[in-house]
C-alpha cells in the first residue's frame, strides 16, 4: 500500500524496516520516526540549544563533543535563517508588511468599535430609516462585510506587488545556502 507521498507505508517494528532500507540505514534528526523526511527548512533547522544555556547564565553555543557532522550541518543551516533574518532584504520585506498591517488594522478596528458604540449609545440614530425597511444600522452591518472583503483584497493586492517576489527570493536564496551548508557537512 502506499501513501499520498507515493512512498510506501511501513509495518512492523523499526528493526523490520532497517532491514528494508539496508542495513546502515539510521534516521536522519529530520526524519520522522516512519521514515518519512520533512523538507520544511525550518523544521530541518532544530531548535537544539535555542534558548539553553551553558551554565553559567550565558546563551549556549552550538557544537558540543558529540555533535555529528549532520547536526553541525542542521546547526549551519540555522545560522545561515538567522542571517537571513538580520539581512537588509528581510527586513525591508518586514517593514512593508508592517506599513500595511498596522494601519489597516487600526483602521478596520476603529470603524468597527465605532459601529458598535453607536449602536449601542445611539439607537435612534441606527433605527431611523434610509429607504423603506432598510435603516442605518443595516447599511452600517453591511458596511463591515464590506469593509472586510475589501481589506483582504488589499492585502493580497500589497502581498503579491510588493512583497511576495522579495519573500520568494529570500527564500529561495536562503533554502540555497541551507543545501550548500548540508552538503558541505557531509
Amino acid at each position: 500500500m502506499q501513501s499520498s507521498n507515493s512512498r510506501p507505508r511501513g509495518s512492523g517494528d523499526g528493526a523490520q524496516r532497517s532491514t528494508e532500507h539496508g542495513e546502515g540505514h539510521v534516521p536522519r534528526p529530520a526524519e520522522a520516526p516512519g521514515g518519512m523526511r520533512y523538507d520544511d527548512p525550518w523544521y530541518d533547522a532544530l531548535a537544539s540549544g535555542w534558548g539553553e544555556t551553558d551554565g553559567v547564565g550565558a546563551p549556549a553555543t552550538g557544537g558540543g563533543p558529540g555533535r555529528g557532522a549532520e547536526e553541525e550541518g542542521l546547526s549551519a543551516a540555522g545560522d545561515i535563517y538567522l542571517e537571513v533574518q538580520r539581512s537588509a532584504a528581510f527586513q525591508e520585506v518586514r517593514s512593508r508588511y508592517r506599513r500595511f498591517v498596522v494601519p489597516g488594522v487600526l483602521v478596520f478596528l476603529t470603524w468597527y468599535v465605532g459601529y458598535v458604540v453607536t449602536a449601542t449609545t445611539a439607537p435612534g440614530l441606527m433605527a431611523r430609516p434610509v429607504a423603506g425597511a432598510v435603516n442605518v444600522a443595516m447599511l452600517a452591518g453591511l458596511g463591515q462585510f464590506l469593509t472586510t472583503f475589501v481589506l483582504a483584497w488589499a492585502y493580497a493586492r500589497h502581498a503579491r506587488l510588493r512583497r511576495d517576489r522579495a519573500a520568494l527570493e529570500l527564500r529561495w536564496d536562503t533554502q540555497e545556502l541551507t543545501r550548500a551548508a548540508r552538503g558541505s557537512a557531509s
